[in-house]
């Protein structure tokens, strides 16, 4: 019987996303439990909204929506645990922390330094925009923030983040999270456990 690898879930998310914030909270422990691995997969949704001819987030755009939104994702972070407090500013920019995590991506840390931008964003209301915010965080994770931030600004790291947010939109992601499993896409928060499932069956597939 030939070895079996590890099935994988790539987990792409922008750090602005609201429904982002309880999928990357919880999408580790979960994996875990079904012997999945997780690829994080940070992009930006802006280039995502202008090719579906907006210039705001849909929940902005279309305000009942908005309000129903944040009503939906204070329940949902009650029911996960998750403290929340709603971000004095949004879409807040993510630009940076985004470079920073597509610098990261393979990097044992990452998952660590994603929860905890997004800990900042929507259960402390910090400028994750802020390349001091950004910083303080890597050094709180015991990571050299000041060099981390400044390799961020890269052109190197900037064509990074363009690329994979060329690639999210060239796979027909039109909205975060999306979790990607072989050809298979499942949007939302509310599909992490399907994803989970279909990557785990996958496995079983192939044995």
């Amino acid at each position: 019987m030939g070895r079996v690898s590890r099935p994988v879930l790539q987990l792409w998310f922008e750090f602005a996303s609201t429904y982002s914030y309880p999928a990357v909270q919880r999408i580790e422990a979960l994996a875990a439990g079904l012997g999945v691995g997780v690829e994080w997969k940070p992009f930006l949704l802006g280039p995502v909204f202008k090719s579906q001819g907006w210039n705001d987030s849909p929940f902005n755009l279309y305000p009942a929506k908005g309000r129903y939104m944040w009503r939906d994702l204070e329940r949902l972070s009650a029911k996960h645990g998750l403290p929340f407090r709603r971000p004095s500013v949004f879409p807040r920019p993510s630009l940076l922390a985004a470079r920073v995590a597509c610098n990261a991506a393979t990097e044992p840390w990452c998952g660590d330094f994603v929860r905890a931008v997004f800990h900042a964003n929507f259960a402390e209301d910090r400028d994750i925009a802020s390349a001091e915010t950004v910083a303080a965080i890597l050094d709180a994770l015991g990571r050299p923030g000041r060099a981390l931030v400044e390799a961020a600004g890269a052109p190197e790291a900037k064509a990074r983040l363009r690329v994979e947010t060329e690639r999210a939109i060239a796979l027909g992601i039109f909205g975060a999270p999306t979790a990607v499993v072989g050809d298979e896409l499942f949007w939302g928060n509310d599909r992490l456990e399907d994803a989970l499932a279909w990557a785990a069956g996958r496995a079983g597939d192939r044995r």
